[in-house]
């Protein structure tokens, strides 16, 4: 019989650096273990919200018993938004912690990464927050899968909403790198597949978070657009949002951006928010749902403020490997990947399923606009994009994906 010392030490929701050899056999008789690898330091504010969400699903998940008979816990490691530093934290906790998967990542380098990790250790990694296709499709692997909307799926929202505004002339500003690479390739293939007499009169890629952002926005004046399709996030975005306010870029333009929808990339703008930018992200205000209501009531109760996107994510993290370690009746790793592929989970925006085919949710994101709530910035007049709706096909896939390996 454990001790309660021990006992105590298997339960904790984060054991960090305590990993005594004495008690491991012990805990591993007892407790579930998932390794976190996130840039917590380098994305405070997502982040914050992650592991709110993270703890959220764990009480749930403990409180009514644990996965077949297991505590369910968590241990989490800064990546310091480094590929480097993510892959030494993935070593440690396999080889020190002995964790049963790795979730994580918020930058698209450290996913590429950790996920090529998986494969090569034949570690489970389920990806959380960042928003590389490549590492689903181009790098795919049968240990690698990912949760949140990529962006294939949002840049084909938004091309649809933009085809539907008939603008002709569009200007393009992204971070330079894959992510915002990404985005504006897709954006551009997508819109002129089903508007092929669009322009791109500018494409401005800048260096994360070095924006100029009184050169860029002269830039994209000089090119006049009728329309833009941003990619930033987080300093740059809030750079580009005031100089292009100053200097009159958004006056009579429409304005189409990617994640500016997320509370977390939007609430720091605050009276700067542009009105009526459509936007995809998470719009915690207007979704009527039972299962949204839910959360949000129990999320505001229990942390003192509205969830952010990163909250849905970090929930929806855990009751996902919960519901795979529980449908594999095992923490084997390969029993566990079999159980991922094809998995239904429900969380706060429906059901979702991990595809066979790629290993991506079928999760979607929100579209509307940009408006001021009595609070700050919020999105209204919204509506759910169903992923499936906007994801590739499976021919598509298959001409993507390497040989599983």
């Amino acid at each position: 019989m454990l001790t309660r010392r021990v006992a105590g030490l298997c339960g904790a929701v984060a054991i960090g650096a305590l990993a005594l050899s004495a008690i491991a056999p012990a805990c591993a008789q007892d407790v579930i273990k998932i390794g976190d690898v996130n840039s917590y330091t380098n994305f405070p504010e997502h982040l914050g919200h992650y592991k709110n969400g993270m703890d959220m699903a764990l009480d749930e998940i403990n409180t009514a018993g644990g996965i077949n008979g297991k505590r369910l816990v968590v241990v989490t490691r800064d990546d310091k938004g480094t590929a480097g530093d993510g892959i030494r934290a993935a070593e440690e906790l396999i080889s020190r912690e002995h964790v049963n998967a790795i979730s994580g990542t918020f930058l698209s380098s450290v996913a590429l990464a950790l996920n090529d990790f998986a494969r090569q250790n034949k570690t489970l990694f389920l990806a959380t927050m960042s928003l590389s296709d490549r590492m689903i499709w181009q790098e795919g692997n049968r240990y690698g899968f990912r949760l949140r909307a990529g962006t294939y799926t949002q840049s084909a929202i938004l091309a649809e909403k933009a085809a539907k505004l008939g603008k002709k002339r569009w200007a393009l500003v992204y971070p330079n790198y894959e992510f915002g690479q990404m985005a504006a390739a897709n954006f551009k293939r997508m819109l002129k597949e089903v508007q092929p007499d669009v322009t791109f009169v500018a494409d401005q890629a800048v260096p994360l978070g070095k924006i100029e952002a009184s050169a860029v926005v002269q830039s994209l004046i000089d090119a006049k657009p009728d329309g833009i399709f941003s990619v930033l996030f987080g300093a740059d975005l809030l750079k580009f949002v005031r100089a292009g306010g100053t200097q009159g870029l958004f006056e009579g333009r429409e304005v189409l951006a990617l994640t500016t929808g997320e509370p977390e990339n939007l609430e720091p703008l605050k009276e700067d928010a542009p009105k009526g930018w459509w936007v995809t992200g998470y719009p915690w205000n207007d979704i009527k749902t039972p299962e949204h209501e839910t959360f949000l009531k129990a999320y505001e109760k229990r942390f003192g403020k509205h969830p952010g996107i990163s909250s849905i994510m970090g929930y929806t993290t855990i009751k996902t490997l919960a519901a795979a370690f529980k449908k594999a009746g095992s923490t084997d790793t390969e029993k566990v990947v079999d159980a991922m592929i094809g998995l239904e989970v429900d969380m706060p925006w429906g059901k979702i399923q991990y595809r066979p085919q790629d290993h991506q949710s079928t999760i979607g994101s929100f579209l509307g606009q940009i408006a001021q709530g009595d609070t700050g910035p919020v999105v209204v007049n919204s509506a759910y994009k169903q992923g499936d709706q906007y994801q590739p096909t499976d021919a598509m896939v298959k001409e993507w994906r390497k040989p599983a390996n």
